[in-house]
């Protein structure tokens, strides 16, 4: 999403990573222009799709070759850090559908990347939250204050930070905001080198195990800052291959259904768990609860106004706009609706 919040303290890597949307626009346009992607997709060739490698039921299908089986696609699942790595992937050409969030999406669709969203992902919960490390003495967000805090930059993690921060009155000169990967914030919390971060599971798992829950996205999204997950895919790509696309959004429905309506039997030890967890490295015996703080919507459900039908175009727009207010974009679009289909919605529930 943009620069980290004061960045007097961080090292020289953390400043060139907070720095990277601002490189990210250039990247993005020289791709466009020097780029060329062949669109057609056939039964043998090789379909790189993003993805975060969240333990979500999309991933059971990607590992039991559910996807591959609908769609004929010789998948192969690239996972990302971040949604500006996804961006600039999708805008070189090399990635054509992937995962990527709320905030993320924002920040391509006002810069002119050529994508747009077909179906949603999830909506975020407490997949997503602010946790506190134990001894940091954090008992309240008034708290945050002279700490120093991690989280992805440019992820839909951030943008909370920035509405939870925003909620408190908690200035941006008050505390140090620190962009890392996941990995490096397990590996930064162990080291005690951090207080806070506002991450996704595995991290979230891992450094909850000392540390505590001080704020998840479902309360920060009825602050006034919602955040969500959607599928985007190159439009020429879509076009082209519209039909296996609509097969491939039948068989992440297919995914979802299962778990939504036989969540007791997603237990540890069965085999739909034990492939999500073989698919991403999470620990079986966690992945039940970090589902909890995920909300999977049917594709019926999806077309609905509050949603692609018009609610997510217009939650996009809101968030761009609060971006552009912290300095993390420079503009804000007209209209993000151009950026949102439910043309294959249509197709897949018919």
């Amino acid at each position: 999403m943009g620069a980290a919040f004061g960045l007097g303290d961080l090292t020289c890597n953390e400043r060139r990573r907070t720095m990277k949307i601002k490189g990210l626009k250039l990247i993005i346009i020289s791709l466009i222009l020097c780029g060329s992607i062949t669109m057609a997709a056939h039964a043998a060739d090789k379909v790189i799709i993003g993805t975060f490698g969240d333990p979500v039921p999309v991933q059971m299908a990607a590992h039991d070759g559910k996807l591959a089986a609908a769609t004929g696609w010789n998948i192969d699942w690239r996972k990302f850090a971040s949604g500006t790595d996804v961006i600039a992937a999708m805008a070189s050409g090399d990635v054509l559908l992937a995962e990527l969030g709320s905030s993320p999406f924002a920040i391509g669709a006002t810069q002119g990347v050529d994508f747009e969203a077909f179906m949603l992902d999830y909506v975020i919960g407490k997949s997503e939250s602010l946790i506190v490390r134990d001894g940091a003495g954090i008992k309240a967000l008034s708290d945050l204050k002279g700490k120093r805090v991690a989280t992805p930059i440019g992820s839909t993690a951030h943008f909370s930070l920035m509405g939870t921060l925003k909620h408190a009155g908690i200035g941006e000169k008050e505390l140090t905001i620190i962009g890392m990967p996941p990995d490096q914030i397990t590996a930064a919390w162990q080291q005690s080198a951090i207080d806070a971060a506002f991450v996704w599971p595995p991290a979230q798992t891992q450094i909850l195990r000392t540390g505590k829950r001080l704020v998840g996205a479902d309360k920060v999204a009825e602050w006034g800052y919602p955040t969500f997950n959607v599928w985007v895919v190159n439009r020429k790509f879509a076009a082209a291959n519209k039909d296996t696309l609509i097969a491939f959004m039948k068989a992440v429905d297919a995914a979802n259904l299962d778990y939504l309506q036989n969540k007791a039997a997603w237990t540890a030890d069965s085999a739909k768990i034990k492939s999500i967890a073989a698919q991403t490295g999470a620990d079986p015996n966690e992945v039940p609860i970090t589902l909890e703080g995920y909300k999977f919507l049917p594709l019926a459900e999806q077309l609905k106004p509050a949603w692609m039908g018009g609610g997510i175009a217009k939650a996009v727009k809101d968030t761009a706009a609060f971006l552009k207010s912290a300095g993390r974009i420079q503009q804000v679009a007209d209209d993000y609706s151009k950026s949102v289909t439910i043309d294959y919605l249509k197709a897949a529930v018919q």
